[in-house]
């Protein structure tokens, strides 16, 4: 029986859980069947982005006709992008082993785990024990139980890594993140690609607007079916058919590709580590139930990372990580304990345009009962904007009328996902209002000027001239 001060299950999120205690002296197990560094360094969110900007290179090669500047494509190595993502993937990960390796007080059990008993679990052969433990075991890629899926085979965001040459056509399974950055890599790698969606559009909990925006962009590159349900799959000879409805009338139409890749959503780990064992409680999805201090239902037992079920990004899990660290060895008291905060999560999505967004959109703040104000500019509105041709760049505020306060914000065009990281900055203020960009001077001509536009045109009080030097003069005596 291995005896220790704590067991981290995962070695995403729990890593950095794992090398905290370490660190104060505790004896630590670490356990994790798979690569250190968890879905994001090895085939998540890294990988992913590695690939999606060669597409966005060739996607903004074949644009700049519209400014002027013509030529052709004359070659693309898909044997080149992936050996560089796998190389960039390969050293991150070799460094963490070496680490970890060279880490006092850290035994890494490389073994799936499952709970057997209170406060114990099995990993391999070992039997392991603690009066503490973080469960941080990720989640995996949801299978549909299509009839003839198994037989025919596909794809996933893991498996589709260890491609060396694109499929000359490709199905995908579902319209959410994960599809439409693949469809994107894949179609600017020159492959055929039918976007098969089961919502009414495609990245479904964007903003309506937003959703319509990317639909009609993709379209250009790739057959996108939204209201689609798939039903069932054959393999015929080499190559693969997909059969679903078309939920706006009814009809069952035929699809057919080289390749399959399933993209509809995450499902728990749950099923596999059995923490119910131990009487840790999961929810109807099984995702791992925990308080707003990542407590789970077992006192000593914590959670961590995408096994809550939240948000599923890398910034996210470093952030609960932090927190359950804190929680579970920095503070001496209930008093000195933190609640996790999700008000202001940003996210981004590698397609073409790219997306990004934070807060509420304008139905989910409406719905919440606030009294809004919504304001919005296209990218062409603006002189840079302009400059780089960006047609379809639109961004979209959301704002409390009664207080300024910034409740979310949507942005769809060029180097959205820096962008919204202004609007999340402000929405981590004190007051969490627009007051501090309508103070500040912008440089022109900048994107970050469409910013300052949009949530101006929320025509809210904080957007005049004369509120803001009010307020300035105000801060300036407060200072004295």
């Amino acid at each position: 029986m291995g005896e220790f001060d704590l067991i981290v299950v995962g070695a995403g999120a729990g890593l950095r859980v794992a090398s905290v205690a370490a660190k104060k002296g505790l004896e630590v197990a670490l356990v994790d069947h798979g690569p250190l560094g968890g879905v994001c360094l090895n085939s998540g969110c890294t990988p992913s982005k590695i690939l999606s900007y060669p597409a966005d290179v060739v996607r903004g090669f074949e644009d700049a006709a519209s400014v002027g500047i013509e030529g052709a494509i004359s070659k693309r190595d898909f044997r080149k992008i992936m050996s560089r993502m796998r190389a960039f993937v390969s050293s991150r990960r070799r460094y963490l082993e070496e680490a970890i390796n060279a880490r006092e007080k850290i035994t890494w059990y490389k073994e799936n785990a499952e709970f057997v008993g209170d406060y114990m679990l099995r990993a391999g052969d070992k039997m392991l024990t603690a009066p503490k433990i973080v469960i941080a075991s990720g989640a995996r890629s949801k299978i549909p139980s299509l009839p003839g899926l198994k037989e025919a085979g596909c794809l996933d965001h893991v498996s589709l890594l260890d491609l060396d040459r694109p499929p000359g056509s490709l199905i995908i399974i579902g319209a959410g993140f994960i599809g439409c950055e693949y469809g994107h890599f894949f179609s600017a790698m020159g492959t055929e690609i039918t976007l098969l969606g089961r919502g009414a559009e495609v990245l479904n909990k964007e903003d309506p607007e937003v959703c319509r925006i990317v639909k009609m962009a993709l379209s250009r590159y790739m057959n996108v079916l939204t209201k689609h349900e798939a039903l069932e799959v054959k393999l015929e000879g080499d190559r693969k058919a997909v059969l679903a409805r078309n939920l706006s009338d009814g009809k069952i139409y035929r699809f057919m590709a080289d390749e399959i890749l399933v993209a509809v959503g995450r499902a728990s780990n749950a099923d596999i580590l059995k923490p119910h064992k131990t009487g840790v409680e999961i929810d109807e999805h099984g995702w791992i139930k925990a308080n707003d201090y990542l407590e789970t239902t077992k006192p000593g037992i914590w959670a961590s990372g995408d096994a809550l079920g939240k948000p599923m990004f890398r910034h996210v899990a470093k952030y609960v990580a932090e927190v359950a660290s804190h929680n579970m060895l920095n503070a001496a008291s209930r008093d000195e304990m933190v609640k996790v905060d999700f008000h202001a999560v940003p996210h981004a999505v590698s397609t073409y345009p790219a997306v990004a967004g934070v807060g509420l959109k304008e139905a989910e703040a409406l719905a919440a009962g606030y009294k809004v104000l919504v304001g919005r500019v296209r990218y062409t509105d603006m002189a840079m904007g302009f400059a780089i041709n960006e047609e379809k760049g639109f961004i979209k505020a959301v704002v409390d009328e009664e207080t300024g306060r910034i409740l979310g914000c949507s942005i769809v065009g060029s180097e959205a996902p820096s962008l919204i990281q202004q609007v999340v900055y402000l929405m981590n203020t004190d007051r969490q209002d627009l007051l501090p960009m309508m103070r500040s001077k912008v440089i022109h001509p900048a994107l970050s000027e469409l910013l300052v536009r949009a949530f101006s045109n929320t025509e809210h009080p904080a957007t005049s001239m004369r509120y803001r030097c009010e307020q300035s003069r105000q801060a300036v005596n407060n200072d004295w």
